[in-house]
């Protein structure tokens, strides 16, 4: 999906208007640029899926499940099997990268937050993001063993 985004008046520009590829993950613009390896962005993409399979992310579309048949707690549908296990895989690889680099992880990985709103987000300064998250995915390239 093709949208226009306006830039920020910098030194070269004064506000402009870009055609950018709007469903194009933060994670595959930074591969694609060479700021991430190709076994940082498989890490990467390996954990963004196993947040999507555990159902983490947030629902937005209308549920289409059965309505329980009795009203009382614990009568709504148990997740699956593999939603189970995803969650757990997914539990795993953040508590790998500890909790200073899960934060960045998280929300450019999974959220699909740009680096500088994720560094504005965490309140860092300009460009710690690439720098952390980067780390964050050499630890997740150890924790799943993906090789170079």
């Amino acid at each position: 999906m093709i949208g226009t985004r306006t830039l920020p008046p910098g030194d070269r520009i004064d506000r402009a208007q870009v055609a950018v590829n709007l469903a194009e993950a933060p994670l595959a613009w930074l591969a694609r640029r060479g700021h991430i390896s190709a076994a940082q962005l498989a890490a990467g993409m390996r954990l963004r899926d196993d947040y999507h399979a555990a159902s983490l992310g947030p629902c937005v579309t209308m549920r289409w499940d059965p309505l329980p048949s009795s009203r009382r707690p614990g009568s709504a549908p148990e997740p699956g099997g593999s939603q189970i296990a995803a969650r757990r895989r997914f539990d795993a690889a953040v508590a790998a990268c500890g909790p200073g680099l899960a934060d960045v992880l998280w929300r450019v990985v999974c959220a699909g937050e740009g680096l500088e709103a994720a560094e504005r987000g965490l309140g860092w300064p300009a460009r710690a993001g690439k720098l952390l998250l980067s780390l964050a995915l050499d630890r997740l390239v150890s924790h799943y063993g993906v090789k170079e």
